[in-house]
């Protein structure tokens, strides 16, 4: 599949593909090393940072800068060959203007002031008394608050603040000489998705899809020319998105199934690795995108859906969910195991441009899955409820219930609508339809679901009587 500029453009609006080695200045500047990134959904990244250090015999303090500012320095470890670590400390208090003034109360300071005529430059010297909210110094034997017409001069930067996020870490080496030093640690700031860019052509029955993965660093540090690896999971947490086919079925839109086929990707535990082809740049505040799945031609349809609740009637026609049904399988399916993220959703318009019709979130499916997804509500195919009759029965906690559904198609084609009727389950399980003028299909315990033909630019109805408890 290639789908136009356009529809990329639209659905990933702040695309950037990844990078290679050459495509961030900053890397001469960095202290890392030879860096791997492993990126979970749930804001949680392992880095592993080797580094080639100079270790001398016995006891030494070295400081790793570059660390991600949101480091886990509960997490750290190190391995050197011969070496031990002692202490460690992570100085995350990071050099600012604002930090620096606030070290700086206590302690004088020089105040420089410029001549706007002349240039010339006079100083003087004050001592911070406050900053909060305002800097308030003492000169001589006056109080002031600096306005911003003279600048600050210090004479030196205050300990333990950092330009850049730094672990120092006391280590004792039993021999002197270079050795690669492997660091590793969790941190936060990280995360990524998957959002996927689907063509449906409905005369064909086919769809085209590529998936992409959405990358984001907000760590306040960057990572060049990293070894990559995207982990579909969260380890560790009961949270994330939740499937479709999960419970409560009757919230769900019929079609979607989880799979049971092994997709062929390499697996970590119960989570499966999407790793970059290539070495990338995770630059600080930025999100990229990069290409992970791309097939063309696979098998999907078009159907209509309506879910009424119990005793949901209705003096207006409602429009039915449009439901696109694919398989992620490997044979007449995307053949791979789908990430979680967002579906959008395109198809060509009378000129053959790509025009967009509707998005939906889908939870990590398995290969072998069936998926159906809501693209919109349909403009010209209706469905309209109505409560004819509730009489209780024998004076007790049962009831009849007639229920009447209208169901009209101002297309030009016939279609088919799957009429969902929920809320028949009510803590018993024992709701039964007394009858039906269409053979229903009782989905779950909750639901009865009717497949109603509606002619083209015509209508059809239905009607059901429950027997229920309430």
């Amino acid at each position: 599949m290639r789908l136009t500029a356009l529809v990329l453009a639209a659905a990933l609006p702040c695309a950037a593909h990844a990078q290679t080695a050459t495509d961030s200045p900053s890397e001469s500047r960095t202290a890392q090393g030879d860096v791997a990134v492993t990126i979970y959904n749930n804001d949680l990244a392992l880095i592993q940072d080797k580094r080639m250090l100079a270790l001398p015999s016995g006891r030494t303090r070295q400081e790793f800068a570059d660390v991600s500012a949101a480091i886990r320095p509960e997490t750290v470890t190190l391995a050197a060959a011969n070496t031990a670590i002692v202490e460690q400390n992570f100085d995350f208090d990071l050099l600012t203007p604002q930090k620096l003034m606030d070290k700086a109360v206590g302690q004088t300071v020089t105040l420089v002031k410029t001549n706007p005529e002349t240039g010339a430059e006079s100083s003087e010297s004050a001592r911070v008394l406050a900053n909060n909210g305002g800097t308030v110094v003492q000169v001589g034997n006056r109080i002031e608050v600096l306005n911003g017409t003279r600048r600050v001069v210090f004479s030196s930067l205050p300990p333990n603040l950092r330009a850049r996020p730094t672990l120092s870490v006391t280590l004792d080496s039993g021999a002197a000489g270079p050795r690669p030093v492997t660091l590793n640690y969790l941190s936060s700031g990280f995360g990524w998705k998957a959002d996927y860019v689907a063509l449906f052509d409905e005369g064909a029955g086919k769809i085209d899809v590529q998936g992409w993965i959405t990358l984001t660093n907000t760590t306040g540090t960057s990572f060049p020319n990293a070894t990559t690896l995207l982990v579909a999971g969260s380890p560790g947490s009961d949270g994330g998105s939740r499937p479709r086919y999960g419970r409560n079925p009757s919230r769900a839109i019929p079609g979607n199934a989880p799979g049971t086929e092994t997709a062929r990707r390499e697996q970590l535990g119960d989570f499966y690795v999407y790793p970059l082809k290539e070495r990338t740049t995770i630059a600080n505040a930025q999100q990229k995108q990069v290409g992970f799945l791309d097939v063309a031609g696979v098998p999907a349809g078009k159907a209509y859906f309506y879910r009424n609740g119990w005793l949901d009637t209705s003096d207006e026609a409602k429009s039915a969910d449009t439901v696109l049904r694919f398989s992620s399988s490997r044979d007449g399916g995307l053949g791979d195991a789908l990430p979680a993220g967002t579906v959008r959703v395109y198809m060509r318009d009378a000129r053959g441009q790509p025009q967009f019709i509707g998005e939906s979130n889908i939870g990590h499916t398995p290969m072998g899955s069936r998926l159906a997804l809501k693209t919109g509500e349909a403009f010209d195919v209706k469905v309209q409820p109505t409560v004819v009759k509730r009489e209780r029965l024998g004076g007790g906690d049962r009831w009849r219930t007639t229920m009447h559904y209208k169901l009209t198609n101002a297309r030009s084609q016939p279609v088919t609508v799957e009429l969902a009727q929920a809320g028949l389950d009510s803590w018993w399980d024992d709701t039964r339809i007394e009858s039906e003028s269409l053979k229903s299909d009782r989905t779950n315990s909750d639901e009865a679901l009717w497949k109603v033909e509606v002619p083209a630019n015509g209508e059809a109805s239905l009607d059901a009587v429950f027997i229920t408890r309430f």
